[in-house]
């Protein structure tokens, strides 16, 4: 093994329409993608992938950061002895963490990445966690969770992540508000300013910029989603006697409004304190939204099941900005986590789980929408066939939650029309 360091419901809606169950051939990122935006967020972190060489590529290439840059991010490669059993795995992981760690001192929170490798070759990244964890205490902490392509898809690997992180977090018996996905620290900053004007006092946010400053959870925690895709970070924080805020989620105006006022009925927010707080930015939102919306009415859109977003980024394509969403697929649909965002959906959305890729690529190419949301796997092959493709990575990448983002959110659905359109003034 040697070390690579590079690395309101609506009457209308959806809710109990017939969904499209698909069990075959699959496309889409492994969930090691996840530390791509997590890498970010918690500034004294580290991850190691125990993985193969292209798990490094792909970090390298999703992560746009060169072998030299010392990010914290980084791949423990698993060669030919390693998979043949003729070392040691257990042995030479011990030797690459130390030397990590003697060269990185700044870690304070090391996580063990599984991935499909590891996976295959039984390597117990749970058990070699709690030893190093008990090897290294009091300098660093160490914790393991899988990014596996076998086990986990896209953004799954940010969940996995999230609820290994819920077993050490300190007890409390407060009265708190918990924010759980990771955001850009921008939108963070400007959700706690909105909780503090609405007059909700303390507010926790997993994962927390620092290891040291991870939030507490108790049983008078509750606890609102700003991501969809996190259900195992949830059973995890329910364990421990938190309760979830149903809500949609906080894409786009309404989405971001409905979040808010879930946590402000919650907390006991007179209604006249929340409209105080949030009508300026609400306006910037809608204001901001106007010009994308004359843009983009009418236009018919396609979603291929990626980033478990599709179902509330089809619900605000279709009620904020007036697109027509034809199929809105995504990996695995959680019915109680998305019960709020499919009662605002028309019944007309054709909702799929899972996928058949061929089958689903007939229905797209059959249909031929405006735009197509996509991994990039399929962007480029759908562009030979005259689509016009918007990857569905970016929506992670990209800060996309709250208000002052809802036109960003926007312009990332009409840029690719707009390039389509300069391309057919140049190429008639």
């Amino acid at each position: 093994m040697t070390n690579a360091v590079a690395s309101p419901a609506n009457p209308s809606g959806c809710d109990d329409t017939e969904i499209l169950r698909e069990r075959g051939q699959r496309e889409l990122f492994c969930g090691l993608t996840g530390i791509v935006w997590l890498h970010r967020k918690i500034k004294d972190a580290f991850f190691l992938v125990v993985g193969s060489r292209t798990c490094a590529h792909l970090l390298q290439s999703a992560a746009g950061v060169m072998i030299f840059a010392e990010p914290r991010f980084g791949t423990a490669i698993l060669d030919e002895r390693d998979l043949a059993g003729m070392a040691d795995c257990n042995d030479e992981l011990d030797r690459v963490v130390a030397e990590l760690l003697a060269r990185r001192p700044d870690i304070r929170l090391l996580f063990l990445v599984g991935s499909c490798p590891s996976e295959v070759i039984k390597l117990d990244l749970g058990r070699a966690a709690s030893r190093l964890d008990a090897r290294h205490a009091g300098a660093v902490r160490v914790l393991a969770y899988s990014g596996s392509g076998i086990e986990t898809s896209f953004t799954q690997g940010e969940d996995a992540c999230l609820a290994a992180l819920v077993p050490g977090l300190a007890p409390s018996r407060d009265s708190e508000l918990l924010v759980v996905g990771s955001m850009a620290d921008g939108v963070e900053d400007q959700f706690a300013r909105l909780f503090a004007a609405m007059g909700i006092g303390k507010v926790g946010f997993l994962p927390a910029r620092e290891a040291a400053a991870m939030p507490t959870v108790g049983p008078g925690t509750r606890f609102l989603l700003a991501q969809p895709f996190l259900a195992q970070t949830a059973r995890a924080l329910e364990s421990r006697g938190a309760r979830r805020i149903p809500a949609p989620y906080p894409l786009g105006v309404e989405g971001t409004t409905a979040w808010l006022a879930a946590a402000a009925a919650e907390f006991g927010v007179a209604p006249d304190r929340l409209e105080a707080a949030i009508a300026l930015p609400q306006e910037r939102g809608r204001r901001a939204l106007a010009r994308y919306r004359a843009q983009l009415a009418g236009k018919r859109v396609f979603l291929f099941p990626d980033s478990q977003l599709e179902i509330p980024l089809a619900r605000f394509l279709t009620r904020e900005l007036g697109m027509r969403v034809i199929e809105a697929g995504t990996p695995y649909l959680h019915r109680e986590h998305l019960a709020e965002e499919r009662a605002l959906l028309s019944a007309d959305v054709r909702l799929s789980e899972g996928q058949d890729v061929e089958r689903q690529l007939d229905r797209c190419l059959a249909a031929r929408p405006d735009l197509t949301v996509c991994g990039l796997g399929l962007a480029n092959p759908l562009e030979a066939q005259g689509l016009t493709t918007k990857w569905s990575i970016e929506l992670l990448f990209t800060p996309v939650q709250g208000y002052d983002q809802a036109g960003d959110l926007a312009e990332l659905f009409a840029r690719p029309l707009n390039r389509r359109a300069r391309l057919k003034e140049l190429v008639p």
